[in-house]
């Protein structure tokens, strides 16, 4: 007779190693990105090693590969990595770090560890998926950057591969099974199209910040989290 608890145990498991997996192999093309954008080799991977925030890390290329100033491609990368703060205020009272890993927690807090974490119902679960997830996506991303940017001058032009959204691609992958309401499906709409708008108008960075800040509004103001009448 099986055991439920290493039955919950190891789905967790698998699902934080098959999302780690997944996520560390697109770290190729951040690797190739960046040092066509002008970056060392050495700096795309201490880049990885000490950001370690896909979209920040995006960010302060794409800024840079425009030809931006590298004040603007920093503010843009730091503005992406607010989300990671509100992460981790959600993370806190499940992880309640100590110590060392007080600072391990903060640097394995990105997209793909809070959202396996968040979907198991147990906090231990939560913790498991956690790690798992963040140490798997963690060891996967540098060395897959490191690869990209060996690999990257040989390439040539990255985006004759698809690999400028590969990253977004797996994002979206990642996102899509939790698009099974109104309020999830109407806020990434709205996300969406609050992004298209704003690409051209206004710098790389903040088309994103606007589309996080007016999707919180629809979720806020949603009938039924506001009480009024379903949908």
């Amino acid at each position: 007779m099986t055991d439920p608890r290493s039955d919950a145990r190891s789905a967790v498991v698998r699902q934080g190693l098959s999302v780690a997996v997944a996520t560390g192999l697109y770290g190729v093309s951040f690797g190739a990105l960046s040092v066509t954008s002008g970056l060392s080799v050495w700096q795309t991977c201490v880049l990885s090693l000490l950001l370690f925030s896909g979209g920040s890390q995006f960010a302060l290329i794409g800024v840079l590969g425009g030809g931006g100033t590298a004040g603007a491609a920093v503010a843009a990368s730091s503005l992406l990595g607010v989300r990671n703060a509100l992460y981790g205020l959600q993370l806190v009272p499940v992880m309640r770090p100590r110590g060392w890993r007080r600072a391990a927690v903060a640097q394995l807090t990105i997209d793909e560890s809070t959202a396996v974490a968040v979907a198991q119902t147990e906090p231990p679960l939560r913790r498991l998926g956690f790690w798992v997830t963040g140490l798997g996506v963690y060891v996967g991303w540098n060395l897959m950057t490191l690869v990209g940017a060996l690999a990257g001058n040989s390439l040539g032009d990255p985006q004759r591969f698809g690999l400028d959204a590969a990253a977004s691609a797996a994002f979206v992958g990642l996102l899509w099974p939790r698009l099974k309401g109104r309020e999830p499906v109407a806020i990434a709409v709205v996300g969406a199209l609050v992004t298209t708008v704003l690409v051209p108008v206004i710098p790389q960075g903040l088309p994103v910040i606007a589309a996080a800040a007016v999707g919180s509004l629809v979720a806020w103001c949603w009938p039924q989290r506001r009480g009024g009448a379903p949908a």
